[in-house]
């Protein structure tokens, strides 16, 4: 299969969290295949339409933001650059996953520091950065719309993202944007869903090398377990 993008994420591991990801979204970014969506009472309006936005890009938590390839490297590459890098960082523990609103967003984020996890995807960030091309004037301008401050301006100047380094907060996004009332809707119905599937303590022990297809859907493509040892 052809990708036109490549990213560093999380992907959780195969078993009840995962599968329960992969439903309510609709994508299983794992095998590259559409699942139905759960039945789950109480929600404002059909999953489908409130996850149309993160569906293509499966359940996960970026770690290095979708690129594409920079002139003269190539996927082989990158692959082997990734399972270098892998053997150098160390697997991750944080307390847990709290399911959250981000803005208009639902999603899952970090409960208590998410420090390691951050000095781990910088790590990411910076040591893939010769793969990436340079981000065209359309997405930069995309970018600049969301009103960044200057350091955001900075970081999207110097790795073609925003939300990186000091300014990466991680997250695994589970709907498009929603009005408020919405918003607190999906908390309500999914937490009984979710808090007994959430991992304690969170684990990060692999990172994943996903893929865009022409269709705009992400597929894994290959998991890279964190040999390193602990500083």
């Amino acid at each position: 299969m052809q990708f036109r993008r490549f990213g560093i994420y999380y992907t959780p591991q195969s078993g009840a969290f995962a599968t329960f990801g992969a439903q309510w979204l609709g994508w299983d970014i794992e095998n590259g295949v559409r699942v139905a969506h759960p039945e789950i009472s109480g929600l404002p309006r059909p999953v489908e339409e409130m996850t149309a936005t993160p569906r293509k890009y499966g359940l996960h938590g970026t770690i290095k933001p979708p690129f594409q390839l920079a002139e003269g490297t190539t996927q082989e590459g990158l692959e082997s650059a990734m399972a270098s890098l892998a053997t150098r960082l160390a697997p991750v523990t944080l307390d847990g996953l709290s399911l959250s609103r981000i803005g208009s967003f639902v999603a899952l984020t970090i409960a208590g520091d998410q420090s390691p996890l951050a000095d781990l995807a910088g790590e990411v960030v910076q040591d893939l950065d010769a793969f990436r091309a340079p981000p065209s004037d359309t997405e930069l301008a995309r970018r600049r719309k969301s009103n960044l401050t200057a350091r955001q301006e900075a970081l999207l100047a110097a790795w073609g993202y925003p939300y990186v380094l000091d300014e990466f907060r991680f997250h695994i996004t589970l709907t498009g944007r929603l009005a408020r009332g919405e918003a607190e809707a999906v908390q309500t119905a999914l937490a009984p869903h979710l808090a007994p599937l959430l991992p304690v303590p969170f684990e990060v022990p692999d990172l994943t090398l996903v893929g865009e297809d022409e269709d705009g859907m992400f597929h894994e493509i290959q998991c890279f377990a964190l040999s390193g040892e602990s500083a």
